[in-house]
């Protein structure tokens, strides 16, 4: 009995040795894809946000076709920010939704400066994974309201467009909303990352987001990045630069 005991033992040590760091700290895997768009992936839950297709300030990026993801999120149907041919499970409008043990929350943001007039509204998302509060504002430029900023307010992750444009915030409006919304992790999109933008793009790059960031660590990773939500590194910019 005992040496049956032993054994069970050190299959149990074998086991937890052999098995990867990042699943034994539960981390976060984020992927960028361009634009807006990433898949996030943890504890058995896949999201794609911000689906595109390659026109207007995304023409010449590689779309997100061969991405599998449970769900997808986006800040709208628009071409560049909620592509989804194959008609997969996607939320692109403002509410609460239950989706086995996640719960989504969409709020209504401005996609323009003038209250949505000329563009019409984002749906910014907020929602829990791996422990970890993440917002995505990938399709916001205006102004957020009271009830909003609760909702949204302490994101562990805020995703947030810092190149300006008709349709962005630019990196004196994302380092504002940056102040109210109190994140330890920010992921900038929508900018000029230098590599061949449509000349047609109003975007502009990191650089006036950075100068107004200066409590904040500034890193540049590759494509993709992990994150243990037990030791998240705080006050720190993620720069994706593909």
């Amino acid at each position: 009995m005992n040496i049956i005991k032993l054994k069970k033992f050190f299959l149990l040590i074998l086991f937890i040795f052999l098995m990867p760091s990042s699943a034994m700290a539960g981390d976060l895997f984020i992927k960028s894809l361009g634009h807006s768009s990433f898949l996030i992936k943890g504890r058995g839950k896949s999201v794609l946000l911000n689906p595109f297709k390659a026109v207007g300030c995304a023409t010449g990026l590689n779309e997100p076709k061969g991405e599998n993801a449970d769900f997808i999120l986006a800040s709208s149907k628009l071409a560049d920010e909620g592509y989804n041919p194959k008609n997969k499970l996607m939320f692109s409008e403002p509410g609460i939704y239950q989706l086995k043990d996640t719960l989504l929350k969409g709020v209504e943001v401005p996609h323009d400066r003038v209250g949505g007039r000329r563009f019409g509204m984002s749906t910014v998302w907020s929602w829990e994974q791996n422990n970890l509060k993440i917002v995505h504002m990938g399709g916001a430029a205006g102004d957020i309201d009271i009830e909003s900023q609760i909702i949204l307010s302490r994101p562990d992750i805020l995703f947030i467009s810092i190149g300006g444009g008709v349709k962005s915030y630019d990196g004196r409006e994302a380092s504002e909303v940056v102040k109210i919304l109190k994140p330890s992790i920010v992921i900038p999109v929508h900018f000029d990352r230098g590599n061949n933008i449509s000349v047609d793009c109003d975007f502009s790059n990191e650089d006036l987001f950075l100068e107004r960031m200066q409590d904040f660590k500034v890193k540049y990773p590759d494509k993709s990045i992990e994150i243990d939500s037990k030791r998240i590194d705080k006050n720190t910019i993620y720069i994706f630069k593909d």
